[in-house]
């Protein structure tokens, strides 16, 4: 919106057409090429500016449209629409997970089989005493701390505690190599919430391979170069996450282009290189004509926090792959396909991993347990209708014609069969 690129900035674009009339800025929008030909002074020089490269027409856009799709650049450059930063780039997780309650509860059942247990000491005494009123015999008072003491007591209470440590114990056991709710940290603090909900980019642009293969890979950096060769400010961090994109790949985002024999260049040419780019948008940034000592300060910690990302990971190099953190990993004896629930069974994304579009930073949502998959299972309805890979089931497509169903769900179709994930 701000930057100059292939073309000029979006944002100002009104003000420097201001000399001209209106229609002559929507008719360059239309079709600049048929401007520059009938000899338009600002259409003529905006071409050989930017050395002749042509800009796409639009033909078919109205003047409404125009005029609203100015308003909303107008909007978008003067700050009106842009997400608040969160502490140290991430954001709260009050709104997207629930902090566990199991000590409390622990506690809290603790507390009430204790109060039980002494209740019942109680009634035990006062019905022992009525016996041996009833047999002549002086009834036997006992204080609070007799109660406690008593063998009755301790017994319930060791009870209780066997009780409760010994769910505790297969709980945790079931939870073996699950990683609800786990966090780490990346190396880039990449934000779903800025890709997904403000650039509504979808989710299998990035993650292609999730409709094709049995995996959902995380995608190489030209993925991310098809949209960062050209946007190479992040909207809250600036250049300082989006460098490291440029600096595994070896990408000059000042002369936009890949940096020949980038692999063999040594740590010190290549901090030149992208400090270079660093402070001049720096200087850009705060009209500078040089960088000042504050200048100088921020340019070494973006640089020393791109180091950091990319050098201390399997190769030691700034070169070569991001290396991701690792967050959702099924277990080895687990069979899952993506493609089967993606292509086939039409599963959104969000069913398992939760509400990643308001994530900042990406945690495990789901359990991924056994019985959680199992309940999907049960209660999943399949989508029969245009779906060619389910023809198969005439039986099942003959019952929901004549109404004898109103639905099908996986486990109809055997997706509780064990071999199914445990083959």
């Amino acid at each position: 919106m701000k930057d100059n690129m292939t073309g000029p900035a979006l944002g100002g674009v009104e003000e420097r057409w201001s000399a001209f009339p209106k229609k002559d800025l929507y008719s360059w929008i239309r079709n600049s090429q048929a401007l520059v030909a009938a000899g338009h002074p600002r259409a003529v020089e905006v071409f050989n500016q930017y050395n002749k490269i042509l800009m796409n027409s639009f033909t078919g856009l109205s003047d409404d449209e125009i005029a609203s799709m100015l308003l909303y650049i107008d909007a978008q450059v003067k700050g009106g629409d842009k997400p608040q930063p969160g502490a140290g780039g991430a954001v709260a997780l009050e709104d997207t997970k629930k902090e566990s309650s199991t000590p409390w509860m622990f506690i809290a059942m603790a507390a009430v089989l204790g109060l039980l247990a002494f209740a019942l000491m109680r009634i035990i005494d006062n019905l022992g005493n009525v016996t041996r009123v009833q047999a002549g015999e002086q009834p036997v008072r006992k204080d609070w701390t007799q109660s406690l003491t008593s063998k009755g007591f301790i017994a319930f209470l060791v009870f209780s505690l066997i009780l409760i440590f010994g769910y505790k114990s297969v709980d945790n056991a079931t939870r073996m190599q699950r990683q609800q709710g786990y966090q780490p940290t990346q190396p880039i603090n990449f934000s779903h919430k800025i890709h997904v909900t403000q650039n509504k980019i979808d989710c299998q642009y990035c993650h292609d391979s999730a409709r094709r293969s049995k995996h959902s890979l995380i995608p190489g950096a030209n993925t991310c170069m098809n949209c960062h060769a050209a946007v190479k400010k992040g909207t809250i961090s600036g250049t300082s996450e989006i460098t490291k994109i440029y600096a595994s790949i070896g990408f000059d985002p000042l002369t936009n282009k890949y940096i020949d024999n980038y692999d063999n260049l040594s740590e010190k040419e290549i901090e030149t290189i992208y400090k270079k780019w660093i402070g001049s948008e720096y200087m850009s940034a705060n009209n500078l004509t040089a960088l000042d000592d504050s200048g100088e300060s921020a340019v070494n910690e973006q640089w020393d926090g791109v180091v950091k990302a990319l050098k201390e990971d399997s190769n030691g190099k700034i070169q070569g792959p991001i290396e991701w953190v690792r967050i959702h990993n099924m277990a080895d004896h687990v069979y899952f396909n993506h493609a089967q629930h993606v292509a086939v069974g039409k599963v959104e994304c969000q069913k398992c991993h939760g509400p990643v579009e308001k994530m900042d930073v990406v945690y495990q949502y789901s359990t991924l347990g056994m019985g959680w998959c199992i309940n999907c299972h049960r209660e999943t309805e399949v989508k029969f209708k245009d779906n060619a890979y389910y023809q198969q089931y005439e039986r099942y497509h003959k019952e929901l014609k004549d109404g004898k169903r109103d639905k099908v769900t996986v486990e109809d179709i055997g997706g509780l069969e064990c071999q199914k994930c445990h083959y």
